[in-house]
């Protein structure tokens, strides 16, 4: 990686010699990653349900909703009270 850098640094390209910078600025915390073996999958997880709760929020007529719907998903309550359309007695 150290290597990489410095050929990137030296690079004719603007945007390796960015990423180059950004980086070196954070090579510890990249170094870090890398040998802990993490990865971004749960703000990916995050993403899918906030892409639900948009698709669900569609025709809602403020963000407010969208976000209340967003909080909703992404709370993962238990103790919610039962749905007013679900019938009263199983039948």
């Amino acid at each position: 990686l150290r290597a990489w850098l410095s050929w990137a640094r030296r690079c004719r390209l603007e945007p390796f010699k960015k990423l180059a910078a950004t980086l070196k600025e954070r090579f510890d915390a990249v170094v870090r990653g890398m040998v802990d073996h993490r990865s971004n999958a749960f703000v990916e997880a995050m993403n899918g349900l906030l892409q639900q709760a948009k698709r669900a929020a569609r025709g809602f007529r403020t963000s407010q909703n969208f976000i209340a719907i967003a909080y909703l998903r992404m709370s993962k309550l238990k103790h919610l009270p039962a749905s007013p359309f679900a019938p009263a007695m199983p039948q």
